[in-house]
């Protein structure tokens, strides 16, 4: 039988995995009474395992998926209230493989010997150091820079998170490097720039970049980050890129091209509704349109992006209702849906009905 490989948190739809440790009296009605007590509290559990026996006792451990940590409270207080079971230990293993950060740097080049140590440091570095000054080029070749890249981030816009500031969002940083290393075999390093100011986000990368071969911006908010971006693919020579915008947009038009295949339709046939003006949303727009989308109708949370709105406006709207919305559409947002073929949400959840999407085209 082949499964399809479903990560625990999406099948149960649960973010929060925790490991309870306890002892339990040997016998199968108190098992019986523990599960029972979780599935009551609507949580669920991939593994029950024993780890020790000592008389009528056993110490056991159980994987539990929870919704938050209020809800793994609930769930550790019916079990509490079973007889014949201690609780001894929850290990939150979110927290767990976030502990000491998700990334390090390590050597590359094992130093086995003095004579490896003196070739990668003193007194042989001194002969690459010399190759730079009479070729910058060459620091692509002798130097990490070829597969370096600094994300960036001011905090201010971070997953669902929202303005969270620099530091509570390392963590995220920590793991787009983890991924980076992971799967591209690419150095990445964290770089927080504890400012919103544009210009001071935008002196601090270009001050740091000749360290990287690529900016990586990320979790900027908009429309902050249409500026900062801009400026610094202005003002450096290496490539910048703004995850939120172009990663999100690369990752929608697969999928489009992916629809349109299954579906028989041609993408200048199709028009689209995305709801969300942000980073995401604008980058969307404007990438479906180079794809040669018929046409593309923005609605953000004041309604639809049109030639002549002035309220909630800002430059990059403004630029974007110029090139979409060729009927200058003005109508509320479940009148928006009405024919259209394709809905792109990257705004809040539950602004959509099954009604809205009744309406879209077949």
């Amino acid at each position: 039988m082949n499964l399809k490989e479903v990560a625990w948190q999406e099948r149960y739809k649960a973010a929060y995995v925790y490991t309870l440790f306890y002892t339990i009296a040997d016998s199968p009605n108190v098992l019986a009474k523990m599960l029972e007590a979780v599935g009551a509290c609507k949580a669920n559990i991939d593994d029950i395992s024993t780890i020790g026996v000592d008389g009528d006792q056993k110490l056991q451990k159980m994987n539990i998926y929870c919704t938050s940590p209020a809800h793994m409270k609930s769930v550790t207080e019916a079990i509490e209230k079973i007889s014949g079971i201690k609780i001894s230990e929850i290990r939150d293993e979110v927290l767990e493989i976030h502990r000491r950060g998700a990334i390090k740097i390590c050597s590359r080049v094992p130093i086995a010997s003095l004579t490896d140590l003196r070739m990668l440091y003193t007194p042989g570095v001194a002969a690459m150091c010399e190759r730079i000054v009479e070729d910058r080029t060459i620091a692509w070749e002798i130097t990490g820079i070829c597969d370096r890249v600094a994300i960036v981030t001011n905090g201010t816009a971070v997953l669902g998170l929202g303005d969270i500031g620099t530091l509570a969002s390392l963590p995220v940083m920590e793991g787009k490097a983890a991924i980076f290393a992971e799967f591209a075999g690419i150095s990445a390093e964290p770089v927080l720039v504890n400012s919103k100011d544009i210009d001071t986000v935008v002196e601090t990368v270009v001050r740091i970049s000749e360290s990287f071969g690529a900016i990586q911006l990320e979790d900027i908010a908009a429309p902050e980050c249409f500026a900062i971006e801009e400026q610094l693919r202005d003002r450096l020579d290496i490539p910048v890129f703004h995850d939120d915008q172009h990663g999100t947009a690369t990752v929608l038009l697969a999928s489009l091209i992916n629809a349109l295949k299954h579906t028989g339709k041609r993408a200048g046939d199709c028009s689209a509704l995305i709801l969300g003006a942000g980073a995401a949303g604008i980058a969307i727009a404007k990438t479906l349109l180079n794809f040669g989308l018929g046409d593309i109708v923005v609605y953000d949370s004041f309604g639809p992006i049109y030639r002549g709105r002035n309220e909630k406006m800002n430059p990059y709207k403004t630029q974007l209702a110029q090139i979409t919305n060729k009927h200058n559409q003005t109508c509320s947002l479940e009148d928006g849906f009405n024919g259209k073929d394709i809905f792109v949400g990257v705004a809040r959840p539950k602004m959509v009905t099954g009604k809205m999407i009744a309406a879209m085209a077949k």
